[in-house]
């Protein structure tokens, strides 16, 4: 954790405990975490599955302060059972991700990965009218897979920076500070944009959401963008669409079995691939300890917490 995310913890707890390791608990970690603390700050990589909770028959952890606003990692149902609270960061990591959601739709669109690749391997012949065209990204029609905080943003970036043509799938109908049509689902949203990008939950519920089917939806220069979680897109059919240049490219920022890449993504040029950047910005990642913290202050004064999930 950032310095001063450390030294927010403890101003309100008597003792803190900051794991050196930066790779997820193992297995018993996790179970040493309910067994031996009175609260948890959890990172994404951190599995509290029921699993976990099963092995760990009265916790002394009564709060899991998620760092993030994610928390598909964590059973919240069956922690709640326990009698453990969850809680997450809204709102801090809201503009950081959308911005690389638009910063990968450009990279993707306009081949800067396969670009950069050229150059560097000092395989660039020099300009050409021809060379390297790409998707010009102005003007394009946009779909939003999921219209949240994070699926608004990016929308707003899109019709207000680049004056695209929003498009957008939800469970309800939003109101919208900016011009947006709701598609009636998600094929018939793929069929007719030009970017398809990805802003749900992780969790049962989206895994694979986008597969073969919406993948084959899709125009052929179109381009997919996941910044949600890598499990939304079933990798193993983007990287069937990739290979046969079914769609236009993707840019991914996440990926199924996280830290893994499959070598068949890794080796194509028509993806951009980023190591899960979305909030790395040192503010950005301050703001999300303070706000974790915040919820562990609560907690500690008895009070009601900021960001229940």
């Amino acid at each position: 954790m950032p310095d001063n995310v450390v030294a927010a913890a403890h101003a309100c707890c008597d003792e803190v405990v900051v794991r050196s390791e930066t790779l997820p608990l193992t297995d018993a970690e996790l179970r040493a975490a309910l067994s031996d603390f009175d609260i948890v700050l959890p990172t994404l990589g951190d599995q509290f599955s029921a699993a976990v909770f099963a092995d760990v028959s009265n916790p002394r952890c009564k709060l899991l302060a998620n760092f993030g606003v994610g928390y598909n990692h964590i059973d919240v149902a069956v922690a709640r059972a326990a009698g453990i609270a969850v809680t997450n960061t809204p709102g801090a990591v809201t503009d950081a991700t959308a911005d690389i959601a638009v910063m990968l739709m450009l990279m993707s669109a306009r081949r800067a990965g396969e670009g950069e690749r050229m150059v560097r391997s000092n395989n660039w012949p020099g300009w050409h009218p021809t060379q390297m065209l790409g998707l010009h990204m102005s003007g394009k029609r946009v779909g939003i897979v999921g219209m949240g905080r994070i699926g608004q943003a990016i929308a707003r970036r899109c019709h207000f920076g680049f004056e695209m043509d929003v498009h957008y799938v939800n469970r309800s109908e939003k109101v919208l500070d900016f011009p947006a049509t709701r598609a009636p689902d998600l094929l018939a949203l793929a069929r007719t944009v030009d970017f398809v990008v990805t802003a749900v939950p992780g969790g049962a519920q989206t895994r694979h959401l986008i597969g073969a089917d919406v993948l084959g939806a899709m125009q052929s220069h179109a381009h997919l963008i996941n910044i949600a979680r890598g499990d939304v897109v079933d990798e193993a059919a983007l990287i069937a669409a990739l290979k046969a240049g079914q769609i236009g490219g993707a840019g991914l920022d996440v990926y199924e079995r996280e830290p893994e890449v499959p070598e068949a993504l890794r080796v194509l040029d028509n993806v951009t691939l980023l190591p899960h950047l979305g909030t790395a910005a040192l503010e950005v990642r301050v703001d999300m300890g303070l706000m974790a913290v915040r919820n562990v202050a609560a907690f500690c004064a008895g009070e009601a917490l900021p960001n229940p999930v």
